[in-house]
C-alpha cells in the first residue's frame, strides 16, 4: 500500500534524540544535547511580555521587523567592518536550520557538488541530498580538526556548487584562522562557488582567540550566506530563531523559499530581542562566561583518564576515551550513561564513513554544579 519512496532512506532518529532519551530513561547527567542548562535573563523574558502585550502578536514582514535587520545591520556592519543593507540582504529565520536548509533548497539543483568538512553537523548533508546534490566530504585533520586546503582543492571540479564551512565548529570546537579565510577566498577566485558559512556560535571564543567571519572578506562576502543563531547567543534554543545574511542577489533567491515554507518569525521575540541588543549589549560577556564554565569542568576532569582535546569555541568540550577502553564511541557513550549516569554524543556519527577516534562530545553549557558533579562521575571511569 505504501507508494511512498523515501528521499533520506538511510536517515532515521538523530543521535541527539536518541542520547537525550537514553539520559532521561536511565536520570542520568544530560550533557549530550547542546542547549543552556540555565534560566534565561530576566530582562530579555520582561521583554517578550512587553510586547506581547503591547499586541504585537500578527504576522511580522516575511523577512523579518525591519527594527530588527537594522540594528542587526549595524552590528554586524561596526563588528566586521563591512555594509550591510538591512531591507535586502539579512533575513529573520526560524533558527539557523532552517537558513541552511532554506539557502541549499534555493540553490542546489540534482547533481550538484557541495563541498563539507567532517566530522560534520547532521543537518547539513539531508538537506543536499533531499535536493539532488551530492555532499563531498573532506575529512578534519585529527586531532586539531584544521582543514587540508590541498584537498579542497583537488576535490574541486565543475559541479562544485558549494563548500560549507563551520566556525567556531561543532562538535569538535575548532576554530578557522584568518588563513583558513584567506585559503578559502584562493580557492573560489575566478569560480561561482557559493559559501554557507554557519557561525552561530561567532559569540563563544576562548583565550584570546577570535571568530573570523566571512563577512569581513569583501570577496568572500559577496558569495556567501551567513547563518547565525539567537538561540545560541541570547541562551534561548528553544526559541528557534536566528537570522542569514547575504547579497541581494542570494537573499532574493533565498527568500522564494523562504515565504513558502516559515514565511515569518514570531513577532513579538523579534520585538524583544531587537530591545535587548540594543539597550544591553548582550553578547559582550559571552565569551568570558563560557570560557569559566568550560575551565571549570575541565578542572572537575582534572584526574580521570580522559584526554582533553583543546576546545576554541562553541560551548563543547571533547574527551578522547582511548586510555580507557577500545569500545567503539557509539556503544561507550551508551554505557557511560546506562552505567555511570553521563550522557555525551559520540563523535563518529559525525562522518559519512563512522571514523572512530574514540572521542566523545560534551556540552558545558550547564549550571556549574552540575558539571562539577558531571566531572566526579568521569573521575570514577
Amino acid at each position: 500500500m505504501n507508494q511512498i519512496k523515501s528521499k533520506l532512506p538511510e536517515v532515521g532518529t538523530t543521535i541527539f534524540s536518541k542520547m537525550s532519551a537514553l539520559a532521561n530513561q536511565h536520570k542520568a547527567i544530560n550533557l549530550s544535547q547542546g542547549f543552556p542548562g540555565f534560566k534565561v535573563e530576566e530582562t530579555l523574558i520582561s521583554l517578550v511580555s512587553k510586547y506581547l502585550e503591547e499586541g504585537k502578536n500578527q504576522y511580522a514582514p516575511m523577512p523579518g521587523i525591519l527594527e530588527l535587520r537594522v540594528t542587526l545591520s549595524n552590528y554586524l556592519g561596526k563588528t566586521y567592518h563591512c555594509e550591510l543593507n538591512p531591507e535586502s540582504e539579512i533575513t529573520v529565520t526560524a533558527g539557523a536550520t532552517q537558513a541552511i536548509y532554506n539557502t541549499i533548497s534555493a540553490v542546489i539543483n540534482e547533481g550538484d557538488e557541495v563541498i563539507l568538512f567532517s566530522p560534520a553537523y547532521d543537518c547539513y548533508a539531508p538537506a543536499i541530498e533531499v535536493h539532488g546534490g551530492i555532499p563531498v566530504f573532506i575529512p578534519l585533520k585529527h586531532p586539531d580538526y584544521s582543514i587540508n586546503w590541498k584537498s579542497v582543492k583537488e576535490q574541486i571540479n565543475s559541479k562544485t556548487k558549494m563548500i560549507m564551512i563551520n566556525s567556531p565548529h561543532n562538535p569538535t570546537g575548532s576554530l578557522l584562522s584568518k588563513e583558513d579565510l584567506e585559503q578559502l577566498k584562493e580557492v573560489t577566485k575566478g569560480t561561482d562557488i557559493l559559501i554557507i558559512s554557519d557561525e552561530v556560535y561567532e559569540h563563544i571564543t576562548f583565550d584570546g582567540e577570535k571568530h573570523e567571519s566571512v563577512l569581513s572578506y569583501p570577496e568572500l562576502k559577496k558569495r556567501s550566506m551567513v547563518v547565525y543563531s539567537f538561540g545560541k547567543s541570547l541562551h534561548v534554543t528553544g526559541w528557534k530563531l536566528g537570522f542569514c545574511v547575504g547579497p541581494d542577489w542570494l537573499m532574493n533567491e533565498f527568500r522564494k523559499i523562504h515565504q513558502f515554507t516559515v514565511f515569518s518569525c514570531n513577532s513579538p521575540m523579534q520585538y524583544a530581542i531587537n530591545e535587548y541588543i540594543l539597550n544591553h549589549n548582550p553578547f559582550a560577556n559571552t565569551s568570558e562566561f563560557y570560557e569559566r564554565k568550560r575551565d571549570l569542568f575541565l578542572a572537575s576532569i582534572k584526574d580521570s583518564r580522559f584526554k582533553i582535546i583543546p576546545c576554541k569555541g562553541t560551548y563543547f568540550q571533547l574527551l578522547n576515551y582511548s586510555e580507557i577502553t577500545d569500545m567503539n564511541d557509539v556503544e561507550f557513550a551508551e554505557k557511560l550513561t546506562i552505567e555511570h549516569g553521563i550522557a555525551s554524543i559520540p563523535i563518529s556519527v559525525f562522518y559519512p564513513d563512522l571514523e572512530d577516534n574514540k572521542v566523545l562530545r560534551f556540552c558545558f553549557a550547564k549550571e556549574d554544579d552540575l558539571l562539577i558533579k558531571a566531572g566526579k562521575l568521569l573521575c570514577t571511569i
